[in-house]
């Protein structure tokens, strides 16, 4: 049924003229419409002979693919037949290819599954033709990572944390520095090596891992020359760094308002509370109460929701009076649902969803908790209580399931995630749904596994999205 299937895809309109081979792309000059303009193929002809790659690549062109003729750095996917995984690499390598550390290396069955769905299936483990690194001494084979977080799994065990803490501090410097494409650079780069299942030795063994820039990897072979970064250890050591890292633990204190203070002349955050040119709002005022928060367990998140539709926001008000009444609730910051079906999808990612949701700050007493509750090291202020930020979402029970995948995970991780599907699949991805573009329609989920399934992502537990 396949050969059959493979034939009668490859039953193109005769050309009249035939017109001479051209280095580039192929597959406009058949007359076929290209459906998937970010997959450009290459299919290695050694082993597969000449007769079956000029099949198989008539056959690609006929179901929408762009399929070049030589090799290049505009090639995104390279297809091997029977080829022993050494010997290609070792071919690869010889090419120079400045590309060759993002460039998808497939065994045919990778082919062969796309020309039966008629679209570039999901890239799975098995797909990956792995390189063995020859100057690793310990012959560790080289992990092949998606450029995605959401089709990784992050390790149980953080291997490389020493460069992962590295990139952490400089990331968040470039934020305090509103400098968001360095700031992602080093979030993402963190990111992979979370998935990294052993140590980095040599810069060499990170080679082929994705969204390592030149300026990630000087940070790294620093590290590995010299055991650490002298430039995180300037930055840890710079009063600005410390005064911004300070002010950002409050709650209720972004970057611009700590960048602000600093400015003006403040240092602590008693400098804060008592300058009469600072205003502090509601959020800020609380967030003094506990102003380490954010460095220690952060905060606790909560959904709720109810089948008793349009009840959900009803019980969630219900829940804040309820912890007023037991004196515990120390701040509330209420926001009703403004959620409205007739306005999505969005075409751009919003960081907080429409549903109602109230952020609080909770005073949590020691006898509340076996073992007493745990502070801050340092912390001695006398106190038999701690306070404790808890945010609770009540999405409507249909969405419940798009707004836990919304809050599980790490911020990259879910940025990923909504990027893999407006990408890959056009779809449209948030905390209220799942929009598809093309069939123009939302599509349904009750747990977060069907959404995974519609992505065509292998699910992955809450403790593996990069956290």
């Amino acid at each position: 049924l396949e050969v059959i299937e493979m034939l009668h895809a490859t039953m193109l309109p005769p050309m009249r003229k035939r017109q001479r081979r051209t280095e580039g792309t192929e597959g406009p000059r058949y007359g076929v419409e290209v459906k998937f303009p970010d997959v450009r193929l290459y299919l290695v002809e050694k082993k597969m002979g000449a007769t079956r790659r000029g099949f198989l690549a008539q056959l690609a062109r006929a179901k929408g693919f762009l399929v070049e003729d030589v090799l290049s750095e505009r090639v995104t996917h390279v297809v091997s037949e029977q080829n022993q995984a050494q010997e290609l690499w070792q071919w690869l390598r010889r090419q120079a290819l400045n590309n060759l550390p993002t460039l998808h290396v497939l065994d045919i069955g990778w082919f062969t599954d796309s020309m039966r769905e008629g679209r570039p299936v999901t890239l799975e483990a098995r797909h990956h033709i792995q390189d063995i690194l020859p100057e690793a001494s310990t012959h560790l084979p080289v992990v092949v990572l998606s450029r995605y977080a959401c089709q990784r799994r992050t390790s149980t065990e953080n291997h490389n944390e020493i460069f992962t803490d590295a990139f952490e501090v400089m990331a968040e410097s470039y934020e305090f520095s509103q400098c968001d494409g360095q700031c992602l650079a080093f979030r993402r780069a963190a990111s992979v090596l979370k998935s990294v299942p052993w140590p980095v030795e040599r810069l060499g063994a990170a080679t082929r891992l994705p969204c390592l820039g030149e300026h990630t990897r000087a940070v790294m072979e620093e590290i590995l020359q010299c055991g650490r970064s002298f430039e995180v250890e300037k930055i840890l050591c710079n009063d600005r760094y410390q005064r911004l890292k300070l002010f950002t633990s409050v709650f209720g204190v972004g970057p611009k308002t700590a960048e602000k203070w600093h400015r003006g002349g403040l240092r602590t955050l008693n400098d804060a509370l008592e300058d009469p040119g600072v205003e502090l709002n509601s959020m800020q005022k609380a967030g003094k109460v506990e102003p380490s928060g954010k460095e220690f367990g952060h905060d606790v998140d909560f959904l709720l929701s109810t089948p008793e539709q349009g009840k959900e926001e009803t019980l969630l008000l219900s829940l804040v009076d309820s912890l007023r009444r037991q004196g515990i609730l120390l701040y509330c910051d209420h926001h009703p649902s403004t959620f409205d079906i007739n306005n999505l999808p969005g075409v751009s990612f919003e960081a907080m969803d429409h549903f109602a949701k109230s952020f609080l700050i909770l005073r949590l007493e020691d006898r509340q908790v076996e073992g007493g509750v745990q502070r801050p090291e340092g912390q001695h202020d006398g106190r038999s209580w701690r306070a404790v930020r808890v945010d609770v979402v009540a999405p409507p029970m249909e969405r419940y399931a798009f707004t836990l995948l919304g809050w599980t995970g790490s911020r990259q991780f879910e940025r990923d995630l909504r990027r893999f599907a407006r990408k890959e699949k056009r779809m449209l991805l948030d905390n209220h749904g799942l929009w598809d573009k093309t069939k123009k329609e939302f599509l349904p989920a009750e747990r977060e596994e069907d959404i995974f399934a519609h992505l065509g992502l292998e699910y992955l537990e809450p403790q593996l999205r990069n956290a």
